[in-house]
């Protein structure tokens, strides 16, 4: 037998959630089944699997150990590299800066590097994030950015900030502004761009259509010019809708595609300006919330920015 007391992180979920985690390796069918014969009990008493958390209550999980997940030797996140580019942080929140070339999670076959063990091993060792004392919990990532796009990511450092911000990025109630160069001039300063996105999952590619089809999904592309220079435009972006490679599939579609983009560019306009990285940046952040953020109301109508964009500098001083 195996006992939790609900902290502030676990608070909230319905017990079947919390289950799945404090329990990994117990079957779904068998968790219910020991839930209804009260071999899962919540204070001393029978819970129905929908049953909310509160914190400070007593989890009783009268089950075999083969069910539990030993605690590792070591964490994985250690093996983490210590680089951590932070743009902000505060008791709940942290905004870094992800460079490209950086997985925002494990990928396959790679396990050791990637943003969210940055993250995790950079609270570990500051003494503000201990897995042993989690019973489920553990810093996550509000958003991602494609591992060859560079910009801000939103680091949850506890689960009501998690949960709070996941509902805002839902709602979109979070502003989130790209810096991009594509090649051309844009026949309108600023518009709206407009189509259908379809994923090929087998290509791990997307096309835009200009009709609705079946598996496709409405994309909506804002976009302002702050310059042109050479055959080249630098943008800013709104993405309204966040799809899977929308922007650089999007205006590749209308003729514009990104500066070093060899997937939805052409590799012989990216040699002649000697680019081989794609020049997109998530560059701003807005806390934009039309609802009630609890404890992270604190947020709402602030403004976080990357200083120094490099695509965006260099194009500026003619070095691009």
């Amino acid at each position: 037998m195996k006992s939790f007391i609900i902290g502030p992180n676990d608070a909230g979920q319905r017990l079947d959630k919390f289950i799945s985690k404090a329990a990994p390796l117990l079957p779904q069918a068998l968790m219910y089944k020991y839930i209804r014969i009260k071999r899962i009990k919540v204070d001393g008493r029978r819970a129905q699997i929908s049953t909310r958390l509160p914190e400070g209550c007593k989890v009783e999980l009268y089950i075999n150990d083969e069910f539990f997940r030993p605690a590792p030797e070591r964490y994985d996140f250690l093996s983490a590299s210590k680089n951590l580019d932070i743009l902000y942080e505060d008791d709940n929140i942290l905004l870094l800066d992800k460079k490209a070339g950086l997985l925002s999670h494990a990928g396959d076959g790679e396990y050791g590097d990637n943003l969210i063990a940055r993250v995790q091993r950079y609270l570990y060792e500051k003494g503000a994030y201990d897995p042993a004392a989690e019973n489920a919990f553990a810093p996550a990532l509000v958003n991602r950015i494609d591992r060859n796009t560079g910009g801000i990511v939103i680091a949850a450092k506890n689960a009501p900030a998690l949960r709070i911000l996941n509902q805002k990025m839902k709602d979109r109630e979070l502003s989130k502004y790209y810096l991009c160069i594509v090649h051309g001039t844009l026949a309108q300063r600023e518009g709206m761009l407009e189509g259908y996105l379809l994923k090929d999952e087998v290509k791990k590619t997307v096309r835009v259509l200009t009709h609705p089809c079946p598996g496709a999904r409405t994309i909506r592309t804002q976009y302002r010019v702050l310059g042109e220079r050479d055959g080249l435009s630098l943008l800013e972006v709104d993405l309204l809708t966040g799809r899977t490679h929308q922007i650089r599939a999007h205006f590749a579609s209308i003729g514009h595609p990104l500066l070093g983009d060899g997937k939805y560019g052409s590799n012989k306009l990216n040699k002649k300006y000697g680019y081989k990285k794609q020049c997109l940046y998530s560059y701003k952040l807005v806390f934009r919330f039309t609802t009630d953020a609890g404890p992270l109301e604190y947020l709402n109508g602030k403004t976080f920015e990357v200083p120094d964009v490099w695509f965006a500098r260099a194009f500026a001083d003619g070095t691009l």
